[in-house]
């Protein structure tokens, strides 16, 4: 893996976004399921943009593209630009890593492809690659459970955030959690021993999620396109809108967060869509 990378902040608080799935695409007039993942993806930006929420970086939780083209990761590049802050990524089962090494490295603009952050004094950020190259569903590999165990054990005193696209806990949609992380036990058999682990934020399952699994705090994230609706055995679409997630990591541990969604615009998907 990479080096660490090392956010100074005289700030006891260290705040950040998350933005995940945008599913962009080669043509800029493709959608997704009827939703033009472009237009969304800009509204989102757009709408950050005019909070007054003082983040000091981004990480875009995987499916940054749909079709695997050369030219979906070029805008991705060049649209978070506006952003003006570090954008650290992670594929999701969309994603196609080749290409996301040839665009996200760090050459171009303010993506930054480390996986480690120390986040001030207080924390560290450790983002997993969760993906099983052509199918939908997730497992971390053993050198990704041995990376996150190495991470753990160096830096004993901080407090952790562990990033990964895919979902551990049950969205009670059967479609959707056949596609969940297959190796959850695993994972916390890594995490275990570790008191100092605090969270797990994820994406994929396109909704908002705020809950706890065995005591760690679990985020997930609206897409900023499509939306899944949540209880639904058969795939179901949400007419709920796009968005983002704003945190906060304090230096007692806590994790202070909440999830904006688009005002501004409406973005509807085509409800009679049976899958993708």
């Amino acid at each position: 893996m990479l080096s660490s990378f090392s956010l100074n902040t005289a700030d006891s608080v260290v705040r950040f976004l998350q933005i995940t799935d945008p599913h962009l695409f080669k043509e800029e007039n493709s959608d997704l399921l009827g939703i033009n993942t472009l237009e969304s993806f800009k509204q989102v930006l757009t709408e950050i943009l005019q909070q007054d929420f003082p983040y000091e970086f981004v990480l875009a939780t995987g499916d940054i593209v749909q079709d695997s083209s050369d030219e979906a990761y070029q805008r991705f590049v060049q649209l978070v630009q506006c952003l003006e802050k570090t954008v650290f990524w992670i594929p999701g089962n969309h994603d196609f890593q080749p290409k996301m090494f040839d665009y996200l490295t760090g050459q171009y603009g303010n993506i930054n492809p480390n996986k480690h952050i120390l986040a001030g004094e207080h924390w560290q950020i450790l983002m997993l690659d969760s993906q099983v190259f052509g199918v939908p569903h997730g497992q971390l590999s053993q050198y990704q459970l041995d990376w996150l165990v190495a991470k753990l054990k160096e830096y004993p005193n901080r407090y952790s955030l562990v990033v990964l696209h895919h979902h551990i806990l049950p969205t009670h949609s059967s479609w959707l959690d056949q596609h969940n992380l297959r190796n959850l036990h695993d994972l916390m058999e890594a995490l275990s021993p570790f008191e100092k682990v605090k969270g797990i934020l994820h994406g994929h399952i396109h909704q908002q999620v705020d809950d706890y699994w065995h005591g760690y705090k679990v985020m997930s994230t609206p897409s900023t396109c499509i939306q899944f609706k949540p209880d639904c055995h058969q795939f179901t679409l949400d007419n709920l809108q796009p968005g983002w997630r704003e945190i906060e990591l304090h230096a007692d541990g806590n994790i202070y967060t909440q999830v904006k969604r688009i005002q501004q615009k409406t973005f509807l998907p085509n409800f009679k869509e049976e899958g993708y």
